[in-house]
């Protein structure tokens, strides 16, 4: 442990290690940091990583629970009647989606062409949407969710930090033309929302077997459930999402080491450079959005954002843009990324299999 701190048993460690991730995650909520619960546990098992001997570790069937929740997260995003607001723009907004998987690998396959990094970490480094899927899926994929992570949330910041300068330079939108309302929690419907994805996805998963199941179980559930409406609008309470990023920031921090760190460090120069080109490929994939659909480009640049949901949906509210095109573009993207991973990661190991001489 942290050399002035007497070394506690068992309990003590998870102790620390649960109060040092939740005072490191107000401090990123108070500086409004993208997924603050998942940076700050993240932070907290990176440093038990590189000072404990024996650090702690998420046990197995918890991590299955927060990929199971993550799940349900992106699950309770589908509705309807967002997605019948596409009306006859399906197949250029599935054309975009297929282009954005396209520039992602791409940038993906270049990345990888740094020594020590997989074509499996490259790809799901750099695969636009969906961070905290990705996230969680990345170990169970073949990937280093170290990298991962880093890079995948490098990138939603990258976002954040570019949407409001290119927004007001080239859009020039007005503000304060509406305001994005969280839906209201109605703990009863939702527990049962939630519980019954989380049992009946998982039990899906157990029976398929297949890579990423306990995630895509769930949230295909929860997609069922949701979109149907049978127990009305629904979502997932705050502090069970809260849980669910926090498992997954827990498990991915305390798999650092001093030498995955030192790797990821001479990766950023190319990393932020790979960010660029894709962002900007993502950017010119909304100016056709917009010239084929007729929607507005400011819209239409929101939608094809990759990355930062949230923060998106709240400038598109702010500017007066069609909220809910863009959370349809958004979240069609986001399930079409993870539905994808799976079959990528076969590719992937099946080519790397290839390349192996059999000895």
């Amino acid at each position: 442990m942290l050399p002035w701190l007497p070394a506690p048993d068992r309990a003590g460690r998870w102790l620390l290690l649960v109060g040092a991730g939740a005072l490191a995650s107000l401090g990123f909520a108070a500086v409004r940091l993208p997924s603050p619960v998942l940076f700050g546990a993240l932070l907290a098992g990176v440093v038990v990583a590189l000072t404990d001997p024996h650090p702690v570790d998420v046990p197995p069937a918890l991590f299955k629970v927060g990929q199971a929740l993550v799940g349900v997260v992106i699950g309770a995003l589908v509705q309807v009647s967002t997605l019948a607001r596409l009306g006859r723009d399906w197949p250029s907004v599935l054309a975009v989606t297929v282009g954005t998987l396209v520039v992602s690998l791409l940038a993906g396959r270049l990345l990888a062409l740094h020594r020590g990094v997989s074509r499996a970490t490259g790809a799901f480094a750099m695969i636009a949407g969906g961070a905290s899927g990705i996230v969680a899926l990345a170990r169970g994929l073949g990937a280093d969710e170290r990298v991962v992570t880093v890079v995948q949330y490098l990138r939603v910041l990258m976002v954040l930090l570019a949407m409001p300068l290119v927004s007001t330079t080239l859009f020039h939108p007005p503000h304060g033309r509406g305001e994005l309302s969280a839906p209201a929690v109605h703990w009863g419907a939702d527990l049962v929302f939630v519980v019954g994805s989380v049992a009946l996805g998982l039990l899906v998963a157990r029976l398929l077997r297949a890579p990423a199941a306990n995630l895509l179980g769930p949230m295909v559930v929860a997609v069922a459930l949701s979109g149907t409406g049978w127990l009305g609008t629904v979502t997932v309470p705050t502090l069970l999402a809260d849980l669910a990023y926090a498992l997954i920031g827990l498990r991915v921090g305390l798999r650092f080491t001093r030498d995955s760190l030192a790797r990821i460090a001479r990766l950023l120069p190319l990393v932020l450079l790979l960010m660029v080109l894709v962002i900007a490929g993502c950017a010119g994939m909304g100016v056709l959005l917009s010239a084929v659909t007729g929607v507005d480009r400011l819209t239409a640049y929101l939608a094809t954002t990759p990355g930062g949901l949230f923060a998106v949906l709240a400038t598109a509210a702010d500017s007066g843009s069609d909220v809910t095109y863009v959370l349809a573009v958004q979240v069609i993207r986001v399930f079409a990324m993870l539905l994808a991973a799976p079959l990528l990661a076969r590719a992937l190991a099946r080519s790397r299999d290839t390349q192996v001489p059999a000895s």
